[in-house]
């Protein structure tokens, strides 16, 4: 499955699916928390909180891609991320984009 981030795909038909998208939410472990909160006060990396949302946006990005496949698309376009806070402990990640086939 092709996703790219470009509103187009030069010197290819395709037709348009529809939208594709895919989300999750992730709370923090209350243990990794209070070293991630030490680590604040002197400063670097937070790098479980980084793990946590690179597994969070290959999961969603994961979710997208099985919508497009039932739709039995062969690319997925427009591709963007958000996140949101949606409570002190939790984040979402949401990616979204447009499906296409291919003409042939």
């Amino acid at each position: 499955m092709k996703i790219v981030t470009v509103e187009t795909l030069q010197g290819v038909n395709y037709e348009e699916l529809g939208v594709v998208s895919g989300s999750i939410i992730r709370a923090k472990n209350m243990f990794s928390d209070l070293g991630q909160g030490l680590k604040s006060m002197v400063g670097g990396e937070l790098k479980s909180y980084t793990d946590m949302m690179m597994t969070a946006r290959e999961q969603a990005t994961q979710r997208m891609i099985d919508q497009a496949v039932k739709m039995e698309a062969d690319a997925i376009i427009g591709v963007r991320y958000t996140t949101n806070s949606i409570m002190a402990q939790a984040a979402e990640v949401l990616v979204f984009g447009t499906a296409v086939r291919y003409k042939r």
